[in-house]
């Protein structure tokens, strides 16, 4: 199976008076490139979800978007901090004593100085928060592989109807092009004839034009080894497995032996061909592009 680089996972899970929620989309990337958005309290974890993930994707830029909330009644703390509101006190006392002012200070103006009281989040069992955040992580990423393979699947079956497509422009080529030697050679007994006076003709001569000719629009190499390079996508599309690398250099290779086909050619129909050729190998290298 193959698998597309485009793909998008969701996963959320609720226990122990947590709720986790994960998403993965992605898009295609010469490399795995992660980017992970998360509540910096689980920062902790950033090293052992790229780690995991690694297991699951291999190319692809992704983005993860993971949201968490804490529904226990401990899930933070008040702390006071009495040398804090000392200090404050003790200048209060000193301005009132400068300026000649009574100190009316009251107890709920002081609380609400800064660093007075201060809210920090309760100490939490981080082995016990990331098992949930690992299981939501794994069905999320679970889901996110199914929907690259579904896409992949379409993806081979239009890059094979494509090679289909190919095969039958390099059959027409390998057709057509010993036919034009043939033609070329009758071109060449006509106007000879038309020159001549007499009707003595050299054929060594015509025979030796026809096979410079036919050496020069000899397209055979790039055929077999087009034909060759169809055969092996479609092998490598059938066994799957990470393949868009060899993918695209086979496409390149196609590439040239279409460019040298289209050079070569000797006639409006084989260059109609060659074009043709040339497109849909683009066509497919675009589609490779996706392809993890």
């Amino acid at each position: 199976m193959i698998k597309s680089m485009t793909g998008f996972g969701r996963a959320e899970l609720e226990e122990n008076e947590r709720r986790f929620t994960v998403e993965i989309k992605s898009v295609n990337h010469r490399y795995l490139d992660v980017s992970i958005k998360m509540p910096k309290k689980l920062n902790f974890f950033e090293t052992a979800i790229r780690n995991l993930l690694k297991e699951y994707i291999q190319r692809g830029k992704v983005d993860v978007f993971i949201t968490f909330e804490d529904f226990s009644k401990q899930n933070a703390t008040v702390t006071y901090h009495e040398d804090v509101a000392a200090e404050y006190m003790k200048y209060l006392e000193q301005m009132a004593e400068q300026f000649g002012l009574e100190n009316d200070t009251r107890l709920s103006v002081l609380s609400r100085y800064p660093e007075v009281f201060t809210m920090e989040d309760a100490e939490v069992d981080e082995t016990e928060l990331w098992k949930s955040l690992e299981k939501t992580v794994r069905k999320a990423a679970e889901m996110f592989v199914e929907s690259r393979i579904k896409e992949g699947e379409t993806l081979r079956n239009d890059l094979i109807g494509k090679l289909d497509g190919m095969l039958e422009h390099v059959d027409y080529i390998e057709q057509r092009s010993p036919e034009l030697v043939e033609e070329y050679k009758n071109k060449l007994y006509d106007k000879v004839r038309e020159l001549l006076t007499d009707s003595q003709i050299e054929d060594n001569r015509i025979l030796m034009e026809a096979t410079l000719y036919a050496d020069k629009i000899c397209v055979d190499e790039e055929t077999v080894r087009l034909r060759s390079h169809i055969e092996t996508t479609r092998e490598i599309l059938t066994h799957g497995g990470s393949i868009g690398r060899k993918l695209d250099f086979l496409a390149q290779e196609m590439n040239r032996e279409a460019n040298t086909t289209l050079s070569k050619s000797g006639s409006l129909d084989i260059s109609n061909r060659a074009i043709e050729l040339k497109t849909e190998i683009e066509k497919i290298r675009e589609q490779i592009q996706n392809i993890e």
